[in-house]
Protein backbone atom coordinates (compact mmCIF):
# COMPACT_ATOMS: atom_id res chain seq x y z
CA UNK A 1 0.00 0.00 0.00
CA UNK A 2 1.68 3.19 -1.21
CA UNK A 3 2.25 5.61 1.73
CA UNK A 4 0.34 9.40 1.70
CA UNK A 5 2.89 11.64 0.94
CA UNK A 6 3.96 14.16 3.72
CA UNK A 7 6.16 17.22 4.40
CA UNK A 8 8.29 15.29 6.32
CA UNK A 9 9.11 12.82 2.58
CA UNK A 10 8.76 16.12 0.95
CA UNK A 11 11.35 17.26 3.09
CA UNK A 12 13.59 14.00 2.69
CA UNK A 13 12.93 13.78 -1.15
CA UNK A 14 14.67 17.36 -1.49
CA UNK A 15 16.81 17.65 1.31
CA UNK A 16 15.49 20.81 3.34
CA UNK A 17 14.01 20.87 6.79
CA UNK A 18 10.04 20.12 7.41
CA UNK A 19 9.70 23.60 8.61
CA UNK A 20 11.19 24.93 5.41
CA UNK A 21 8.37 22.91 3.00
CA UNK A 22 5.93 23.98 5.67
CA UNK A 23 7.06 27.38 4.70
CA UNK A 24 6.58 26.75 0.94
CA UNK A 25 3.10 26.40 1.11
CA UNK A 26 2.13 28.73 3.97
CA UNK A 27 4.69 31.60 4.04
CA UNK A 28 5.82 31.51 -0.10
CA UNK A 29 7.35 35.15 0.31
CA UNK A 30 10.14 33.62 2.94
CA UNK A 31 11.34 30.72 0.90
CA UNK A 32 13.30 31.75 -1.97
CA UNK A 33 11.70 31.18 -5.73
CA UNK A 34 14.03 28.11 -6.93
CA UNK A 35 13.60 26.43 -3.88
CA UNK A 36 10.06 27.17 -3.61
CA UNK A 37 9.89 25.43 -7.18
CA UNK A 38 11.55 22.61 -6.17
CA UNK A 39 9.64 21.92 -2.95
CA UNK A 40 6.25 22.75 -5.33
CA UNK A 41 7.29 20.26 -8.23
CA UNK A 42 8.25 17.70 -5.95
CA UNK A 43 5.09 18.03 -3.60
CA UNK A 44 3.18 17.25 -6.57
CA UNK A 45 5.20 14.45 -7.87
CA UNK A 46 4.23 12.46 -4.61
CA UNK A 47 0.79 13.39 -5.01
CA UNK A 48 1.09 15.81 -1.61
CA UNK A 49 -2.07 18.34 -1.32
CA UNK A 50 -1.59 20.98 2.17
CA UNK A 51 -4.67 20.41 4.50
CA UNK A 52 -5.83 24.10 4.71
CA UNK A 53 -7.49 23.64 8.18
CA UNK A 54 -3.82 22.34 10.06
CA UNK A 55 -1.63 24.39 7.84
CA UNK A 56 -4.18 27.11 9.86
CA UNK A 57 -3.38 26.05 13.03
CA UNK A 58 0.25 25.93 12.23
CA UNK A 59 0.27 29.50 10.87
CA UNK A 60 -2.53 31.34 12.27
CA UNK A 61 -4.13 31.79 8.90
CA UNK A 62 -7.75 30.26 7.49
CA UNK A 63 -6.35 31.06 4.14
CA UNK A 64 -9.40 32.85 3.42
CA UNK A 65 -10.40 36.42 1.86
CA UNK A 66 -12.72 38.76 3.10
CA UNK A 67 -14.68 41.02 0.00
CA UNK A 68 -17.52 43.27 0.85
CA UNK A 69 -19.07 45.08 -1.65
CA UNK A 70 -22.08 47.67 -1.29
CA UNK A 71 -24.60 46.04 -4.23
CA UNK A 72 -23.73 42.30 -5.59
CA UNK A 73 -26.52 43.43 -8.20
CA UNK A 74 -24.79 46.71 -9.76
CA UNK A 75 -22.88 44.91 -12.91
CA UNK A 76 -20.40 46.92 -12.10
CA UNK A 77 -19.54 44.29 -9.17
CA UNK A 78 -19.56 40.72 -10.59
CA UNK A 79 -16.57 41.44 -13.26
CA UNK A 80 -14.44 42.67 -9.97
CA UNK A 81 -15.48 39.90 -7.78
CA UNK A 82 -14.72 37.56 -10.48
CA UNK A 83 -11.00 39.38 -10.90
CA UNK A 84 -10.53 38.92 -7.59
CA UNK A 85 -11.34 35.55 -6.93
CA UNK A 86 -9.14 34.42 -9.73
CA UNK A 87 -6.20 36.34 -8.06
CA UNK A 88 -6.83 34.68 -4.88
CA UNK A 89 -7.11 31.34 -6.31
CA UNK A 90 -3.48 31.73 -7.87
CA UNK A 91 -2.47 32.59 -4.25
CA UNK A 92 -4.02 29.73 -2.97
CA UNK A 93 -6.69 31.52 -0.56
CA UNK A 94 -10.65 31.39 -0.77
CA UNK A 95 -12.93 34.15 -1.16
CA UNK A 96 -16.21 34.85 1.51
CA UNK A 97 -18.37 37.26 -0.33
CA UNK A 98 -20.57 39.95 1.63
CA UNK A 99 -23.05 42.21 0.27
CA UNK A 100 -23.84 45.27 2.64
CA UNK A 101 -26.91 45.96 0.49
CA UNK A 102 -26.19 49.89 0.39
CA UNK A 103 -26.21 50.02 3.98
CA UNK A 104 -23.04 52.19 5.81
CA UNK A 105 -24.21 50.80 9.09
CA UNK A 106 -24.42 46.82 7.91
CA UNK A 107 -21.00 47.52 6.34
CA UNK A 108 -19.84 47.62 9.82
CA UNK A 109 -21.91 44.85 11.52
CA UNK A 110 -20.37 42.28 8.75
CA UNK A 111 -16.98 43.36 8.71
CA UNK A 112 -17.43 42.75 13.01
CA UNK A 113 -19.26 39.26 12.16
CA UNK A 114 -16.76 37.85 9.52
CA UNK A 115 -13.07 39.66 11.08
CA UNK A 116 -12.30 36.21 12.88
CA UNK A 117 -12.92 34.03 9.70
CA UNK A 118 -11.02 35.79 7.18
CA UNK A 119 -6.81 36.70 6.95
CA UNK A 120 -7.87 40.13 5.66
CA UNK A 121 -10.50 42.33 3.80
CA UNK A 122 -11.03 44.01 0.32
CA UNK A 123 -13.31 46.20 0.52
CA UNK A 124 -14.76 47.74 -2.56
CA UNK A 125 -16.74 51.53 -2.58
CA UNK A 126 -17.31 51.43 0.61
CA UNK A 127 -20.05 53.87 2.22
CA UNK A 128 -18.71 54.24 5.99
CA UNK A 129 -17.17 57.73 6.14
CA UNK A 130 -13.39 57.34 6.52
CA UNK A 131 -12.90 58.08 10.39
CA UNK A 132 -15.31 55.30 11.01
CA UNK A 133 -14.24 52.98 8.59
CA UNK A 134 -10.62 53.67 9.81
CA UNK A 135 -11.70 52.56 13.49
CA UNK A 136 -14.11 49.58 11.64
CA UNK A 137 -10.76 48.25 9.99
CA UNK A 138 -8.20 48.72 13.40
CA UNK A 139 -6.09 45.44 13.91
CA UNK A 140 -7.34 43.70 10.52
CA UNK A 141 -5.46 44.06 6.67
CA UNK A 142 -7.66 45.71 4.73
CA UNK A 143 -7.37 47.13 1.14
CA UNK A 144 -9.83 49.54 -0.27
CA UNK A 145 -11.21 49.32 -3.88
CA UNK A 146 -12.46 52.34 -6.11
CA UNK A 147 -11.91 54.98 -3.04
CA UNK A 148 -8.36 56.45 -1.97
CA UNK A 149 -7.72 56.65 1.63
CA UNK A 150 -4.88 58.37 3.64
CA UNK A 151 -3.39 55.09 5.86
CA UNK A 152 -5.22 52.45 4.37
CA UNK A 153 -3.86 50.83 1.13
CA UNK A 154 -6.00 51.33 -2.29
CA UNK A 155 -6.74 50.37 -5.74
CA UNK A 156 -8.31 52.74 -7.77
CA UNK A 157 -9.35 53.52 -11.09
CA UNK A 158 -8.74 57.42 -12.46
CA UNK A 159 -11.40 57.61 -15.11
CA UNK A 160 -10.41 61.53 -15.47
CA UNK A 161 -8.39 61.53 -18.60
CA UNK A 162 -10.78 59.50 -20.18
CA UNK A 163 -13.65 61.56 -19.49
CA UNK A 164 -12.16 64.72 -20.31
CA UNK A 165 -11.09 62.64 -23.70
CA UNK A 166 -15.03 61.74 -24.09
CA UNK A 167 -16.36 65.21 -23.16
CA UNK A 168 -13.32 66.83 -25.57
CA UNK A 169 -15.38 64.51 -28.13
CA UNK A 170 -18.87 65.90 -27.37
CA UNK A 171 -17.37 69.39 -27.76
CA UNK A 172 -16.12 68.53 -31.14
CA UNK A 173 -19.39 67.25 -31.93
CA UNK A 174 -21.01 70.60 -30.88
CA UNK A 175 -22.41 70.01 -27.65
CA UNK A 176 -22.40 73.42 -25.41
CA UNK A 177 -24.93 72.51 -22.51
CA UNK A 178 -24.36 69.44 -21.06
CA UNK A 179 -26.09 67.55 -18.15
CA UNK A 180 -23.95 65.81 -15.42
CA UNK A 181 -26.00 63.60 -13.21
CA UNK A 182 -24.04 63.16 -10.37
CA UNK A 183 -23.45 59.56 -7.91
CA UNK A 184 -24.26 58.53 -4.17
CA UNK A 185 -23.27 61.04 -2.19
CA UNK A 186 -21.07 58.40 0.04
CA UNK A 187 -19.51 57.52 -3.09
CA UNK A 188 -15.47 58.44 -3.54
CA UNK A 189 -16.61 57.74 -7.30
CA UNK A 190 -19.03 59.83 -7.58
CA UNK A 191 -17.19 63.03 -6.54
CA UNK A 192 -14.00 62.07 -8.29
CA UNK A 193 -16.27 61.48 -11.84
CA UNK A 194 -17.90 64.71 -10.81
CA UNK A 195 -14.74 67.02 -10.60
CA UNK A 196 -13.65 65.24 -13.61
CA UNK A 197 -16.14 66.56 -15.88
CA UNK A 198 -16.35 69.97 -13.84
CA UNK A 199 -12.82 70.65 -14.17
CA UNK A 200 -12.74 70.17 -17.90
CA UNK A 201 -16.04 72.35 -18.20
CA UNK A 202 -14.87 74.84 -16.59
CA UNK A 203 -12.06 75.03 -19.14
CA UNK A 204 -14.54 75.00 -22.08
CA UNK A 205 -16.85 77.44 -23.41
CA UNK A 206 -19.54 74.70 -21.92
CA UNK A 207 -22.66 75.57 -19.73
CA UNK A 208 -22.97 72.70 -17.36
CA UNK A 209 -25.91 71.53 -15.81
CA UNK A 210 -25.61 68.99 -12.34
CA UNK A 211 -28.18 67.62 -10.96
CA UNK A 212 -29.10 66.34 -7.72
CA UNK A 213 -27.12 62.96 -6.50
CA UNK A 214 -28.70 60.04 -7.45
CA UNK A 215 -28.46 55.99 -6.42
CA UNK A 216 -26.68 54.21 -9.12
CA UNK A 217 -29.89 52.74 -10.12
CA UNK A 218 -31.81 52.07 -13.08
CA UNK A 219 -34.56 53.42 -11.63
CA UNK A 220 -32.13 56.61 -10.57
CA UNK A 221 -31.40 56.85 -13.81
CA UNK A 222 -35.22 56.27 -15.64
CA UNK A 223 -36.46 58.81 -13.10
CA UNK A 224 -33.55 61.29 -13.95
CA UNK A 225 -35.01 61.30 -17.65
CA UNK A 226 -37.55 64.35 -16.89
CA UNK A 227 -34.93 66.54 -15.17
CA UNK A 228 -32.30 65.59 -18.54
CA UNK A 229 -35.13 66.86 -20.92
CA UNK A 230 -35.64 69.83 -18.64
CA UNK A 231 -32.64 71.03 -18.67
CA UNK A 232 -32.29 71.45 -22.56
CA UNK A 233 -28.62 69.71 -22.50
CA UNK A 234 -28.05 67.98 -25.51
CA UNK A 235 -25.22 65.86 -23.68
CA UNK A 236 -25.76 63.32 -20.46
CA UNK A 237 -22.66 61.97 -18.51
CA UNK A 238 -24.49 59.96 -15.76
CA UNK A 239 -22.52 58.33 -13.05
CA UNK A 240 -22.04 54.82 -14.45
CA UNK A 241 -23.30 52.89 -16.85
CA UNK A 242 -26.76 51.36 -15.31
CA UNK A 243 -27.78 54.76 -14.58
CA UNK A 244 -27.37 55.68 -18.20
CA UNK A 245 -29.46 52.57 -19.33
CA UNK A 246 -31.58 54.02 -17.00
CA UNK A 247 -31.89 57.39 -18.46
CA UNK A 248 -32.07 55.91 -21.79
CA UNK A 249 -35.08 53.73 -21.05
CA UNK A 250 -36.69 57.23 -19.59
CA UNK A 251 -36.09 59.33 -22.59
CA UNK A 252 -37.41 56.82 -24.71
CA UNK A 253 -40.74 56.81 -22.79
CA UNK A 254 -40.63 60.58 -23.46
CA UNK A 255 -40.08 60.43 -26.80
CA UNK A 256 -36.68 61.42 -27.41
CA UNK A 257 -33.67 59.45 -29.58
CA UNK A 258 -30.27 58.39 -28.80
CA UNK A 259 -28.16 59.88 -30.36
CA UNK A 260 -30.49 62.15 -32.35
CA UNK A 261 -32.07 64.29 -29.88
CA UNK A 262 -29.54 63.60 -27.21
CA UNK A 263 -26.16 61.60 -26.58
CA UNK A 264 -25.68 59.78 -23.58
CA UNK A 265 -22.45 58.72 -21.56
CA UNK A 266 -22.06 55.98 -18.93
CA UNK A 267 -18.57 55.04 -16.93
CA UNK A 268 -17.65 51.53 -15.89
CA UNK A 269 -18.38 49.41 -19.43
CA UNK A 270 -19.99 46.40 -17.84
CA UNK A 271 -21.65 44.10 -19.99
CA UNK A 272 -24.62 46.23 -20.04
CA UNK A 273 -23.28 48.83 -21.88
CA UNK A 274 -21.60 46.55 -24.98
CA UNK A 275 -25.17 44.50 -25.36
CA UNK A 276 -27.65 47.66 -25.45
CA UNK A 277 -28.85 49.18 -28.41
CA UNK A 278 -26.85 51.67 -29.58
CA UNK A 279 -23.80 50.29 -27.50
CA UNK A 280 -22.70 52.99 -24.72
CA UNK A 281 -20.10 55.06 -24.95
CA UNK A 282 -18.24 54.90 -21.78
CA UNK A 283 -15.05 54.23 -19.75
CA UNK A 284 -13.47 50.90 -19.21
CA UNK A 285 -12.58 50.09 -15.99
CA UNK A 286 -9.28 47.28 -16.18
CA UNK A 287 -11.71 45.14 -14.07
CA UNK A 288 -8.74 41.77 -13.93
CA UNK A 289 -5.87 44.44 -13.05
CA UNK A 290 -8.33 46.19 -10.33
CA UNK A 291 -8.55 42.42 -9.20
CA UNK A 292 -4.96 41.27 -9.08
CA UNK A 293 -3.52 44.76 -7.57
CA UNK A 294 -6.16 44.67 -4.91
CA UNK A 295 -5.48 40.81 -3.72
CA UNK A 296 -1.66 41.58 -4.83
CA UNK A 297 -1.75 44.44 -1.89
CA UNK A 298 -3.60 42.46 0.92
CA UNK A 299 -0.93 39.50 0.58
CA UNK A 300 1.91 42.38 0.79
CA UNK A 301 0.18 43.36 3.59
CA UNK A 302 -0.23 40.04 5.23
CA UNK A 303 3.83 40.06 4.73
CA UNK A 304 3.91 42.71 7.18
CA UNK A 305 5.01 45.09 4.61
CA UNK A 306 2.79 48.37 3.45
CA UNK A 307 2.25 48.48 -0.16
CA UNK A 308 1.26 51.79 -1.70
CA UNK A 309 -2.04 52.74 -3.35
CA UNK A 310 -2.39 51.96 -6.80
CA UNK A 311 -3.50 53.64 -9.46
CA UNK A 312 -4.93 52.39 -12.93
CA UNK A 313 -6.63 54.31 -16.14
CA UNK A 314 -9.83 53.77 -17.68
CA UNK A 315 -9.97 53.43 -21.35
CA UNK A 316 -12.34 55.45 -22.87
CA UNK A 317 -14.64 53.81 -25.52
CA UNK A 318 -16.88 55.74 -28.11
CA UNK A 319 -19.59 53.93 -29.39
CA UNK A 320 -23.29 54.49 -30.31
CA UNK A 321 -25.07 56.81 -27.82
CA UNK A 322 -23.12 59.75 -28.76
CA UNK A 323 -23.46 61.74 -31.51
CA UNK A 324 -23.59 65.45 -33.29
CA UNK A 325 -25.55 68.28 -31.37
CA UNK A 326 -29.21 68.63 -32.43
CA UNK A 327 -29.09 72.13 -34.65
Amino acid sequence: MMRRATIYSIATTVGVSPSTVSRAFSRPEMVKSELRERIVATARDLGYSPNRAARGLATGRTGVIGMLVPDVENPFFPPLIRAVQDAARDKDAELLLIDSELSSTAEQELVDRIRPQVDGLIIASPRLPSKRLHEVLDGIPAVIVNRSMRSLPGVVCDNTPALQEIADHLHHLGHRRIALLRGPRAAWAATHRAKAVRTWAEAKDVELIELRPFEAQFADGRAAAQQVVASDASAVFAFDDLMAAGVISGLSELGKSIPDDLSIVGCDDVLLAQTMTPSLTTVSAPFTELGRASVDSLTELLAGNTPRTVTLPGTPMLRGTVGPARA
